[in-house]
C-alpha cells in the first residue's frame, strides 16, 4: 500500500486565471511547489488521486497560490475547493543532516538531558527563522520549544526520542 503524506488543503480559487489558495501543512514548500512537480489531489468526490503539474507558484498573505499545467481558469478549478494535496513517500527524498520531516518528529517523546521525560511532540510550527516544537505534557499546558542546537541535543527518529537542554523557564 502507498504512503501519501500532506501538503495542504486547497480552501478556495484566486482570481479568473485557474489559481487556488492552498492552506499549507508540508514541511518544505519550497520543495514541493516548485514549478514542474507533481502533487496528487485527493477529494471526497473521487475515488482515486488526481495528478497535478505545478505551473506556477508564489505567496500571498498566508497562503500558497498554485496554478497547474492544463488548468488556465476559476472555472476548472472550482471543483478542487476542500480538496487535499498529497504527495507520494517516494517524491520525499533525502534530507540534510539535522532536517526532518514533520511526520518523523510528531509522536516523539521528549527527555531532559538529565533523563527526565516532559511529554511527546505533537505539532510542528512553522512561525519564521526557526521551526517551534510543540510538546504536550501530561497534566501541563503545551509547552513550545524552537528547535535550535542550543535546546536540541540529540534526534533519534528510529527510537521516537528527542533530548533537550531546557533554557531557563522553559519548562514552568
Amino acid at each position: 500500500m502507498e504512503n501519501w503524506f500532506n501538503v495542504g488543503k486547497i480552501v478556495n480559487t484566486h482570481g479568473l486565471l485557474g489559481e487556488v489558495r492552498v492552506i499549507s501543512s508540508t514541511d518544505f514548500p519550497e520543495k514541493r511547489y516548485k514549478v514542474g512537480n507533481t502533487l496528487y489531489l485527493f477529494r471526497d468526490t473521487e475515488k482515486k488521486p488526481m495528478p497535478l503539474v505545478i505551473r506556477s507558484h508564489r505567496t500571498h498573505k498566508n497562503f500558497n497560490l498554485l496554478t497547474f499545467e492544463n488548468y488556465y481558469n476559476v472555472g476548472q478549478v472550482e471543483a478542487f475547493k476542500n480538496g487535499v494535496l498529497k504527495v507520494k513517500e517516494a517524491q520525499l527524498g533525502p534530507l540534510d543532516e539535522g532536517e526532518f520531516y514533520f511526520h518523523e518528529i510528531i509522536g516523539c517523546a521528549v527527555f531532559t538531558d538529565e533523563g527526565s521525560e516532559i511529554g511527546e511532540i505533537v505539532e510542528v510550527l512553522t512561525p519564521g527563522a526557526n521551526d517551534v516544537w510543540v510538546i504536550k505534557k501530561a497534566g501541563s499546558k503545551d509547552i513550545l520549544i524552537p528547535y535550535i542546537d542550543q535546546i536540541v541535543k540529540e534526534v533519534d527518529i528510529s527510537a521516537k526520542k528527542v533530548i533537550i537542554t531546557p533554557m531557563e523557564g522553559l519548562l514552568d
